[in-house]
């Protein structure tokens, strides 16, 4: 491989992973996740684009989660419910 060509292991880390976090407003469970997730976020040399969805502005969103917040997707796959735990979500992140 030429040396301006770029590996499927460069091209996929400069690939931002998506991460959505369902929440309410008045949760602490909430705040806490995201807080780990921005703090981890910041450490990882791939780029992670946090989303929010609150899950009160929308009948079927609050159906479907209620009280199961926080609610963690990575890559559009479930990874996480109320606690985020550090390691295991930088160990999520290299796996995408």
């Amino acid at each position: 491989m030429s040396s301006d060509e770029s590996s499927p292991e460069s091209t996929a880390d400069a690939t931002p992973v998506t991460v959505t976090v369902y929440t309410r407003e008045e949760c602490h469970l909430c705040h806490e996740a995201i807080e780990t997730i921005e703090r981890v976020a910041d450490s990882v040399a791939r780029p992670v684009s946090i989303e929010t969805v609150d899950v009160d502005t929308d009948p079927d969103l609050q159906d479907e989660y209620g009280e199961r917040v926080p609610y963690v997707l990575v890559a559009d796959r479930p990874a996480f419910k109320y606690r985020v735990d550090a390691d295991e979500f930088r160990a999520t992140l290299a796996e995408r």
